[in-house]
């Protein structure tokens, strides 16, 4: 998104990265606020991600279950990936991610929201797809980093899970929000 020329807006002096790793960045740039003080900034960047809620041919739905290193413990959640070069456009970076994760293939795929999570210290952008009529066609794909288990449940089971706080993946939770909120 290009910056916006707002009363509010800030002026960048200097960007550079100040930290590198797999994933993601953190950027440190000096900037001058709107009243003229300057001060410095870091926040971290990210390539886009697409974030999954796919439908089995019965109407269950497909999550996994992956360690999740920051917090010690395995999460319950949605198939959620980067936009790679590779993909073709945002929908093809959903099906891709699909079958890397789960070992399921989607008939249809449909862009439900896009959103901007943690804005305040990351330039992360979600983008949402349900998927329809998944069946389990192979094998994942699974990076090098990653220990994930797909399984099933009924969407009242995930929602109800929600509503227990039994999960806490907050790419999850949202999507199913959404999902209820503007359906398809």
């Amino acid at each position: 998104m290009a910056p916006q020329k707002d009363s509010l807006a800030w002026e960048t002096l200097e960007s550079g990265v100040a930290y590198s790793c797999p994933g993601f960045d953190v950027r440190n740039e000096d900037v001058r606020l709107p009243d003229g003080t300057e001060t410095d900034f870091d926040y971290i960047t990210e390539p886009e991600s697409v974030v999954v809620l796919p439908f089995t041919e019965d109407g269950d739905v497909v999550i996994i279950e992956e360690w999740r290193q920051a917090v010690s413990r395995v999460s319950r959640g949605l198939p959620v990936g980067g936009v790679e070069p590779v993909d073709d456009d945002l929908a093809a970076a959903a099906r891709r991610e699909l079958v890397e994760e789960t070992g399921y293939e989607a008939a249809r795929v449909s862009h439900l929201t896009t959103v901007e999570p943690a804005n305040g210290f990351a330039d992360s952008v979600h983008h949402y797809f349900v998927a329809y009529d998944c069946v389990p066609t192979g094998e994942q794909e699974l990076d090098h980093n990653e220990t994930i288990r797909p399984t099933t449940t009924t969407f009242d089971g995930l929602r109800e899970e929600i509503a227990d706080d039994g999960v806490y993946d907050g790419r999850t939770v949202l999507g199913v929000l959404y999902y209820e909120l503007l359906g398809e």
